[in-house]
This record gives structure tokens, C-alpha cells and sequence, in this order.
């Protein structure tokens, strides 16, 4: 169970934040491109597809709200305390990998609200999608930095040479 010297950990770290970089609420970044560039029938799929997918979020934040977040309280806690207070390292690499995505999660729960209650369309929904994206990338900057600091710490410490 050493996470942060397996190779497949890296890997799974840097899919899933290139994934979530991409698709911007449910929406490929590349289409929201293709709408600036192109305007007419890209941007009304655009406005489509984010109606769809913003509905959809609001929709199970509304309906199953306080169960995801006492379900992610649970969890989160959970990880932590096996993780930190009895050093297990694989709840330490689930940890650092499901505690930013559940910041992405509520950021995109935020951002398909101010979405629908500011009712944006055309360049400002363009705006606030990439927006978002260059929120959830910092983000993720801090997260991969913060995850190599401490699973090169981790190595370290249990390496020959560490002791």
C-alpha cells in the first residue's frame, strides 16, 4: 500500500485534474473555443449544453445536498483520521486526491448557480466558464504541489536513506 512511490498514483493525479481541467461543468473547453471563434450554432449548443448541465447540478445539490455533505464529511473525516493520526498512507493518497475534487465539486455547484440567477448568455457565459476553468487549474497547481511536497516527504521517510 505505498501510494506515493507507485507510479500508477502520478498517473491517476495528473488524469484527473487534465480531465477536470477540460470539461468545464459537463462542456469540453474546446467547444466553448469553438463558440467564441465562431459564434451562431456553436454558441447556442454552448448555452444548451451548460443550461443542461447546470440544471442538473443545482438539481442534486437541491435534492441531495445535506446527504452528499454529511456522506463528504464522513469520508473526508474518515481519510483524515486514518491517514494522519495512523499514518496510512493509502487514505493519505485518497485524501489528496478526493478533498480537491470536492473543492472543484462545490466551486462548479457555485458557478451553475451564479449561471442560472444572473441568467448569462453569449460572452459572459464564455467569461464565467473560463473563469472557473483557470479557478479549478490554480487549484489544481496548489493540489499536485502540495501532493509532490508531501509524497516526497513521505518517500523520503521511508526510503534507506531516510531511516
Amino acid at each position: 500500500m505505498r501510494s506515493f512511490s507507485n507510479l500508477w498514483f502520478w498517473i491517476a493525479l495528473a488524469v484527473m485534474w487534465s480531465t477536470v481541467s477540460h470539461w468545464v461543468l459537463g462542456v469540453p473547453f474546446d467547444m466553448i473555443v469553438r463558440a467564441r471563434r465562431h459564434e451562431g450554432q456553436a454558441q447556442v449548443d454552448l448555452e444548451d449544453l451548460v443550461r443542461i448541465n447546470t440544471g442538473r447540478l443545482l438539481y442534486i445539490g437541491q435534492m441531495a445536498g445535506l446527504w452528499l455533505l454529511g456522506l463528504a464529511c464522513f469520508v473526508h473525516s474518515s481519510l483524515i483520521i486514518l491517514g494522519f493520526v495512523y499514518w496510512m498512507e493509502f487514505a493519505q493518497a485518497v485524501f489528496l486526491l478526493l478533498f480537491p475534487m470536492t473543492l472543484v465539486w462545490l466551486l462548479s455547484l457555485n458557478t451553475a448557480r451564479l449561471i442560472v440567477d444572473l441568467e448569462l448568455a453569449g460572452e459572459d457565459l464564455r467569461k464565467r466558464l473560463t473563469r472557473h476553468r483557470l479557478y479549478v487549474q490554480m487549484l489544481g497547481v496548489v493540489s499536485i504541489f502540495i501532493t509532490a511536497m508531501f509524497g516526497m516527504y513521505m518517500n523520503f521517510t521511508h526510503s534507506i536513506l531516510g531511516g
